[in-house]
């Protein structure tokens, strides 16, 4: 995938790993948006420490990436003064690869698992009695040699985050005490989340600026934060201390994203579902083979955002330009 495609994608990169991490709030009180849910594990964990549980109940959270899933799991773990593990989904495939994780985990552990979903169905079903008992069923030998073997494993919270929330079986959902939705953030909460930011990155933007670089970040904190390093980048080889409003629209210019945050991608879907299938109903495989891109990138990347702002929509027989979208491209 390259640059300008990459500028607007929620979608986790190398870089965004160590600026995830730089920008991290390291408290609630410095988390900006989500104000439901961190009101409800604010009480999830002040609850715990009251009845002195070493940990809080298991936590599912769902939603699109780069909304902060990472970091309330981490907020979670120092909240309740514990250690965080953290696992991909697809990296456990064997009940082998689970209990050595599981078996390495010390009292009061929270263990995140991103893209749970992809986790190994069998791995599933070995984590079902751990999650309620905390016990560790291993199946030792094979055939009439086969035995079963208990392990303890020390109270701890599990953490899952996806963002195919059906994808996960229902048996597997009933497990967690409690499951939040996490929602895409208002445009004066990313301006926020962009100034803080700023100010942790040493970066001095006037308003105006921040105003246009949070109208083009998709309501995505991890996209606001990858624009606003490429803006500072773009002024800082113009030789310009401090960012005002013309500069950022001259980096995003240069990015190829315009106002709204719609880069080339998106308005090449746009443009071939209008110009090949007369704005529709098409099905992704065909706007995939006409447009050029992966089905993957369109289903996880353009559409979710085309759709959010009224651009699309679905229907049975495929999706379907609307007339706000026939408006903007001008047709």
């Amino acid at each position: 995938m390259n640059t300008k495609k990459r500028a607007v994608s929620p979608v986790l990169t190398q870089e965004d790993e160590g600026l995830d991490f730089t920008l991290r709030p390291q408290s609630f009180k410095d988390y900006i948006g989500q104000s439901n849910i961190k009101k409800n594990i604010s009480i999830i964990i002040d609850a715990a420490k009251k009845r002195k549980e070493p940990c809080i109940e298991h936590i599912l959270f769902y939603g699109g990436s780069g909304l902060g899933k990472t970091t309330l799991s981490f907020l979670i773990s120092k909240e309740m003064r514990s250690s965080m593990r953290t696992v991909a989904g697809p990296s456990i495939k064997r009940s082998g690869d689970l209990a050595a994780i599981l078996t390495n985990l010390k009292k009061g552990d929270v263990l995140f698992i991103d893209e749970i979903h992809r986790m190994n169905s069998v791995c599933e079903e070995v984590i079902y009695p751990v999650m309620e008992d905390f016990k560790l069923n291993i199946v030792i030998g094979k055939g009439p040699m086969a035995r079963t073997m208990d392990i303890k494993i020390p109270p701890f919270t599990l953490v899952g985050a996806t963002t195919k929330l059906a994808l996960l079986s229902s048996p597997f959902r009933s497990r967690f005490g409690a499951t939040f939705r996490i929602d895409n953030y208002k445009t004066e909460e990313v301006e926020q989340i962009i100034a803080r930011s700023a100010e942790l990155l040493n970066i001095k933007v006037e308003k105006d600026a921040l105003k246009r670089i949070a109208s083009c970040s998709r309501f995505n904190p991890r996209v606001a934060n990858r624009l606003l390093k490429r803006v500072r980048d773009f002024s800082q080889s113009k030789n310009k201390e401090v960012i005002t409003e013309k500069d950022a629209k001259q980096a995003l210019s240069f990015l190829d994203i315009d106002e709204i945050g719609l880069d080339s991608g998106d308005k090449k879907v746009l443009e071939v579902l209008i110009k090949s299938f007369n704005g529709g109903p098409a099905g992704i495989t065909s706007i995939a083979m006409a447009s050029g891109e992966e089905e993957e990138t369109i289903a996880e990347i353009h559409e979710p955002y085309l759709m959010q702002i009224g651009f699309i929509k679905r229907t049975k027989q495929g999706r379907v330009v609307t007339e706000k979208g026939r408006k903007y491209l001008g047709v």
